[in-house]
């Protein structure tokens, strides 16, 4: 595969074909993302979006669902999407699904006559950053959507016949905002019911204009002991709707530490491992998951410990 950047999808799509249709992001402005920066942002030439096609065919490949890349695909427009599904149709007729990330103001840039047209033509699964319930948050994470327009984006690709996974973050509201956060998102879960919810626990890159703002003290971090709890508290108040249970997957890649299951089924045995973690960060310096780099005001951050590079 002829691809540009470094591949980021959901971990449920990791058996799905990746078939690239933008480089980068189209939006490109969250404060704390440092997935697409080093690209400049372009859309691929569908003459190019066939080849791969052809060539997967060409070596035998059969996929029956294919992950459409890079940072927020469904925000191209309804026009080009559907030209790319009619010819994934024309190479795959097997093909059952065609799932992409997408944001909330993609969505909601859409008509309901496009909407439906995009799920007909066989989209299925769109991947959502939610990120925080809190509009402050939001704001000022440069998210370009409010918790009304994520609650109505969700409700019209719904009404479309999608589905749709939450991706949020542990950390983004800042230290001592962490139970705030839960609470508020696991409002926002509960009337949306998600089929998964994947917490990527927040990274604070030099690279991004977030670590600015922690520089000069206008942006605290919380650390991974406050992010602990903040799941925690959120896994207490997700709840199902009907008997779909909500597939949770929760990554603290910094500490290394990883908890998944289904809610309520698996309810117990999720926050006895979270206790058990919360019990040894107790005792434990205070860690901030700082990337390429030390704590930047070691002095300010009330005596943390230095977190030195690490490669991700």
């Amino acid at each position: 595969m002829i691809y540009e950047g470094q591949i980021c999808r959901a971990p449920m799509e990791r058996a799905s074909f990746m078939l690239p249709v933008m480089v980068g992001c189209s939006y490109g402005r969250c404060k704390f993302c440092n997935l697409f920066r080093h690209l400049a942002y372009r859309e691929i030439p569908l003459s190019q979006v066939e080849a791969e096609l052809r060539r997967v065919r060409d070596m035998n490949g059969r996929p029956r669902r294919i992950f459409l890349g890079d940072g927020n695909a469904f925000g191209l427009k309804a026009g080009h999407l559907e030209k790319v599904l009619d010819m994934i149709r024309g190479y795959f007729p097997q093909c059952e699904a065609v799932n992409m990330d997408a944001t909330v103001t993609s969505i909601l840039m859409k008509s309901d006559e496009e909407l439906a047209m995009l799920h007909r033509k066989g989209v299925r699964h769109l991947y959502i950053g939610i990120e925080s319930g809190l509009d402050d948050v939001l704001a000022y994470m440069e998210k370009d959507h409010d918790m009304s327009q994520a609650y109505e984006a969700v409700k019209r690709i719904s009404m479309a016949g999608m589905i749709f996974d939450a991706h949020i973050m542990t950390g983004v509201a800042g230290a001592g905002r962490g139970a705030e956060n839960a609470e508020a998102l696991a409002a926002f879960l509960n009337s949306t019911s998600p089929r998964h919810v994947v917490n990527f626990s927040m990274f604070h890159h030099k690279e991004v204009p977030l670590y600015q703002h922690i520089l000069d003290n206008t942006f605290r971090p919380a650390d991974e002991l406050e992010n602990l709890r903040e799941e925690r508290r959120l896994l207490e108040l997700i709840k199902a709707a009907g008997e779909q249970p909500v597939i949770y997957d929760g990554f603290h890649d910094y500490i290394q530490f990883r908890v998944r299951g289904r809610l309520p089924v698996d309810r117990t045995q999720m926050l006895d491992k979270l206790k058990e973690a919360i019990r040894q960060y107790e005792h434990r310096s205070p860690v901030i998951s700082y990337v390429q780099g030390e704590c930047p005001h070691l002095e300010k951050c009330d005596g943390l410990q230095k977190v030195w590079d690490m490669q991700t």
